[in-house]
């Protein structure tokens, strides 16, 4: 089964027309090694000053985007390229560089944590957000596993260490045999337990939706309506209860009988 999504238009980037706060700075403090700033020919409090290169090369270690990181700022990604592009910016662009690679290690570790913790995706009924499930993403743990341990897994997957000693061995063919049969358990398990919490989540949906139009319903009747509903309901639960049922009427003698 494949999913489909359904994007509304994406809006227009205003990044470069909205105007920006220069007034102020973020009040975070640096833990970056110190650099020499890019000299600047007329000192701006709303430019380039040397704390707001600090605090750009920080930003960027904390957001591995220079986007974001200029924004922090309150200035342009455009100006951070223009001053990255200064003659005198070689110490300004090593500790750009450095920075870059601290913001791609959150990267990386995020992309960890997600790939073990798995991700919350709402689920929709209706229209509505009823509630949310857990997704997991084996591609990017596989990924990460052959990146940082090389070593243990191939590319398709499958561990390396010594293996080349259990060739031929029946009882390491048995264990893996055995571990296999579980494994395949272990995923039917799963899958029917999606499978049950997909189908009650669609049965609650129904439910509400039910239960919302039947609440429309009786909100629409006039008083004397809903007094004659309520005191019909009443009846009918005296009835069940005395365990009343309508005799069927008798068969036509026109009609033809069936066997």
């Amino acid at each position: 089964m494949t999913a489909r999504f359904f994007h509304s238009p994406k809006p227009k980037d205003q990044s470069r027309t909205a105007m920006i706060d220069k007034s102020r700075l973020p009040a975070r403090k640096g833990t970056l090694p110190q650099f020499t700033p890019v000299p600047r020919t007329r000192q701006r409090h709303d430019g380039w000053t040397p704390e707001r290169q600090q605090r750009f090369i920080e930003a960027l270690a904390d957001k591995g985007s220079v986007k974001a990181a200029a924004h922090a700022v309150n200035m342009t990604p455009e100006g951070a390229y223009l001053l990255r592009r200064h003659p005198e910016a070689a110490s300004f662009r090593k500790a750009w560089e450095h920075a870059l690679s601290l913001g791609v290690q959150q990267l990386e570790d995020a992309g960890l944590e997600r790939a073990l913790h798995g991700q919350q995706v709402p689920v929709y009924s209706y229209g509505k957000i009823i509630g949310t499930r857990t997704v997991y993403n084996d591609r990017l743990l596989m990924f990460y596993l052959r990146n940082r341990a090389a070593s243990r897994f191939t590319a398709d997957g499958r561990s390396q260490s010594s293996r080349q000693n259990t060739i031929g061995d029946p009882h390491y063919a048995a264990h893996i045999s055995k571990l296999k049969k579980q494994w395949r358990k272990e995923w039917e398990a799963e899958q029917a337990a999606a499978s049950r919490q997909s189908s009650e989540e669609v049965v609650l949906g129904i439910n509400a939706k039910l239960e919302s139009m039947r609440n429309n319903w009786l909100n629409a009747m006039s008083p004397h309506t809903r007094a004659a509903y309520d005191r019909y309901k009443e009846l009918e639960e005296q009835d069940r209860a005395t365990g009343y049922r309508h005799p069927l009427p008798e068969p036509d003698e026109d009609e033809e009988e069936f066997p």
